[in-house]
């Protein structure tokens, strides 16, 4: 079967990121008491951060939500390819991981809330439209219902050209419930492309690149 998979394979660099303990610490912390909020296994390696990110905007000052930022390392990565004057936010449900992120990425907006909120948070902040918006939820413990609401709060506040990006892992693929995702996805977005492997990350992951959202009454 085939995955869509574009014909070139994303090349990078070994992280070179300083260790983060006090991230480390808080990502198991969580992991270990909520098992039903937290997918991964580890907190996303510097090599699947820079994949992710590959959709922020490089000019401009846009604006970037990100969606499950966990400990930070992907809000790190966005950082870094900000430039003054830009803004980004990052929406959390777990309130041990808001805290964190206040607490150790001061720079960072951040807010407290369900990501099937998406729209009605922005709004409260302000914000109507955004440039881009990079996720690492886990798709995986979500009901069918739930994915479609969220990636219909994604589609509802993109504006025209903006993307969405999300992870996948390789091991996954084969699972029914991915398959059904990849079904998800290309029935609330136009185009889907699929962007990998990045082996160096536990587990290995790609990722879905999503643009031209098809916006229903109901995803």
């Amino acid at each position: 079967m085939s995955l869509g998979l574009v014909n070139e394979t994303v090349t990078l660099r070994p992280g070179t990121d300083d260790d983060r303990p006090s991230d480390l610490r808080a990502f198991v912390a969580v992991a270990m008491r909520k098992q039903g909020v937290v997918g991964a296994v580890a907190p996303s390696s510097p090599s699947l951060a820079r994949a992710l990110t590959a959709v922020v905007p490089s000019s401009g000052t846009p604006l970037v939500v990100e969606l499950g930022p966990g400990t930070g390392s992907i809000s790190e990565a966005i950082r870094r390819g900000l430039a003054p004057g830009s803004r980004q936010l990052a929406i959390e449900v777990e309130p041990s991981m808001v805290a964190h992120l206040r607490r150790a990425k001061p720079w960072l907006e951040v807010i407290h809330g369900d990501a099937a909120e998406l729209g009605a948070l922005l709004a409260a902040a302000g914000v109507t439209q955004v440039d881009a918006v990079v996720s690492t939820l886990p798709w995986s413990l979500f009901p069918a219902s739930r994915q479609s609401r969220i990636l219909h709060e994604i589609g509802s506040v993109l504006a025209p050209g903006a993307a969405f990006t999300t992870v996948t892992y390789l091991h996954a693929l084969p699972l029914p419930m991915a398959r059904a995702f990849r079904r998800r996805l290309r029935s609330a977005f136009e185009e889907v492309l699929t962007t990998g492997p990045v082996w160096r990350n536990i587990p290995p992951g790609m990722t879905y690149v999503c643009r031209r959202p098809v916006l229903r009454a109901e995803c």
